[in-house]
């Protein structure tokens, strides 16, 4: 397969959601790179995740150590378990953002986003912008940086139990 289009971009972030509002977080996680990364920024604009404290900055293994605390028998703190919802405004192809690169397999996808997430008698909205860096290799998408700003990332937050 040659290298993916627009449409194909689109349709991987609107994959991605739906593996997470389904719960299928061992099939989602598969779809990240071996180096990615998946962070929530704590101020509008942030640039450094590393040298600025961030709401989440993870790698692929605490990625998977979450995903195996949520799916874990003994995980009491989600027993009955949250469930979460993706509203997605429809995502756009960042072809003059910097890391974009087609001719290197790397493009950028900007989604504006609302998020229900529920358990139990307790529901908390969020809305914000997913920036997808993804990596086209070995003719399949793989996401290399996950980027959740939310709009109101400076605000005091309870836990936010799953991935957005």
């Amino acid at each position: 397969m040659s290298a993916p289009t627009d449409n194909d971009l689109i349709d991987f972030v609107y994959h991605e959601a739906r593996l997470l509002d389904e719960a299928r977080f061992e099939e989602w996680l598969d779809l990240y790179t071996d180096d990615a990364y998946y962070w929530m920024p704590l101020v509008p604009g942030q640039t450094d995740p590393v040298l600025h404290a961030s709401l989440l900055y993870e790698d692929k293994l605490l990625l998977r150590v979450r995903v195996e605390r949520m799916l874990g028998e003994r995980t009491y703190s989600q027993q009955p378990q949250s469930r979460g919802h993706r509203l997605l405004q429809r995502p756009t192809v960042e072809h003059d953002h910097p890391d974009a690169d087609p001719s290197a397999g790397r493009f950028v996808v900007r989604t504006s986003f609302h998020y229900v997430e529920t358990r139990v008698d307790t529901q908390e909205l969020y809305a914000g912008w997913f920036t997808h860096h993804l990596q086209w290799s070995d003719n399949q998408l793989k996401i290399r940086l996950k980027r959740v700003d939310l709009v109101n990332c400076d605000a005091a937050f309870g836990n936010i139990q799953l991935f957005m």
